[in-house]
């Protein structure tokens, strides 16, 4: 496809149409409490309200073999709703919280909306329209002693085994979360929150050590469901298939993530970590996670011997190292060097591998031309095997009447087993800031690389890279 005039014209517009609105824009870096009631005079009891808006507008190259209602497409131009949410939490006093979060992700024009919403009305079929509201997050929480001890409980995002893990969505560093981080995403969780019991806190002198723990209850997926799925999960594993088991109850599963801040000392009153400060913390942290579910993975295999199909079960274990940097520069702090990197362990079962694509903006393949990623912007991003992270900005002084600049890069490199070739995924980007996080527009130009099996015919030959394929995105975020 030859999108790059799509791309340039795209941009062209995006630019002249954000520098008409910045002209007149209004607003301030400092947001303050937002939209805070207080119930007393003191401040403590009080209820927050927070809700937002990512809308994309995007040009991308689609997959080999990708279609739209049955239509081949080597790419398009589309617009939705990445993420609209809304968020409330109360205090009745520092040693109780409540949360609650809900909305909806991924709102597009051929997906994201309820069942029946299709061309063929009543059936399960979906297209963009309707997308139904869910909840993210519903907990409630207690302080056990002082500082160092929270205990909570429900449907919760406090977890390991990165920092990444439990990323904010509203103060991304790039556009969007590298999503291998989310090991677990949509399948034995409901978008990255499972129910469970957890602990937080803040330990040591000066209460640098911050922890979070958890015991959680990982959805089920039953076994017929699972395999009925596996197209879509695009779940691979040579002659096996691989997914998540269900069998009777539901094994817990166990995960963590420690830090030690050793600047300045971030909050820990919600669960959702800081992507870029902008300048605001002198931020330095050093990281490390797990996430354990025994059990959760099933393979199926041909039995030579007896001509029947065995499982057999696999342990999932997920662990990570990662460092943190925040750190105003300049006379008078005025500028700010965000860097984030982690290391990432992930045992699912020999050679499994899943495909994801973002939003993604088709919603079929032709399957004598589909590649190994699956159709839209899919790619393997999440499977067995090491993954190294690593992203950094800089954000400039705010220029007067048009605000503050922060180029960024971020590359994704995988060594999954299930891979012949490396994973390789860069990012390179531009904030634009006209109120701090609460109105910022974000460029991002994105390189996929997209994989074919060495002989198609055979699902369990090796897996190569052939190609790339480019996106472009402009994200319209606002928050109140």
């Amino acid at each position: 496809m030859k999108s790059n005039y799509k791309i340039k014209l795209l941009a062209f517009f995006v630019v002249s149409l954000c520098w008409q609105m910045n002209v007149k824009a209004q607003g301030t870096d400092n947001y303050g409490s937002g939209l805070k009631i207080n119930l007393d005079t003191t401040g403590k009891k009080f209820v927050r309200i927070i809700t937002w808006h990512q809308v994309w507008l995007r040009v991308n190259e689609n997959n080999p073999g990708s279609t739209i209602n049955g239509q081949k497409s080597a790419g398009q131009t589309d617009m939705s709703l990445r993420r609209s949410r809304f968020l409330i939490y109360s205090q009745i006093n520092p040693n109780f919280l409540i949360l609650t979060h809900f909305g909806i992700n991924n709102a597009n024009q051929i997906s994201g909306g309820g069942v029946g919403q299709g061309a063929n009305a009543g059936a399960a079929s979906i297209d963009g329209k309707k997308p139904q509201l869910f909840i993210h997050d519903a907990y409630v929480e207690h302080r056990l002693y002082k500082d160092a001890l929270f205990m909570g409980g429900g449907l919760h995002y406090w977890q390991g085994p990165s920092r990444m893990t439990g990323t904010s969505t509203l103060n991304f560093l790039g556009i969007d979360s590298p999503i291998f981080s989310w090991e677990n995403i949509d399948a034995t969780d409901q978008f990255a929150r499972q129910y469970g019991l957890y602990f937080k806190g803040k330990l040591l002198k000066g209460k640098k050590l911050d922890y979070r723990v958890a015991v959680n209850f990982p959805f089920a997926i039953g076994k017929g469901n699972a395999q009925g799925a596996l197209d879509t999960l695009s779940a691979r594993n040579g002659l096996n298939l691989s997914s998540y088991k269900i069998g009777g109850q539901p094994n817990p599963a166990f995960t963590g993530y420690f830090q030690y801040q050793f600047l300045d000392v971030e909050s820990n009153l919600l669960p959702f970590n800081v992507g870029t400060y902008l300048g605001t913390k002198k931020v330095f942290n050093v990281g490390a996670g797990f996430y354990q579910h025994s059990n959760a993975m099933w393979t199926t295999s041909l039995n030579t011997a007896t001509n029947k199909v065995d499982t057999t079960t696999h342990n999932q274990l997920n662990v990570s190292a990662d460092v943190f940097l925040d750190l105003p520069l300049g006379k008078k702090k005025k500028s700010a060097l965000t860097a984030y990197a982690s290391y990432n362990y992930v045992n699912m079962g020999k050679n499994y591998i899943r495909n994801i694509g973002i939003n993604n903006p088709t919603n079929g393949t032709i399957a004598s031309e589909v590649s190994f990623n699956g159709g839209g912007n899919a790619i393997p991003i999440i499977g067995t095997g090491s993954v190294f992270f690593a992203q950094a900005g800089f954000v400039f002084p705010k220029i007067k009447n048009i605000g503050r600049f922060q180029p960024y890069a971020s590359a994704i490199v995988g060594k999954y087993e299930r891979l012949s070739d490396p994973l390789f995924v860069p990012d390179f980007g531009l904030n634009w800031y006209l109120a701090g996080h609460s109105a910022k527009v974000t460029l991002n130009y994105r390189i996929r690389p997209v994989y074919v099996y060495e002989n198609p015919t055979q699902r369990w030959s090796a897996v190569n890279k052939s190609t790339t394929k480019n996106e472009f995105t402009v994200q319209f975020q606002v928050y109140l």
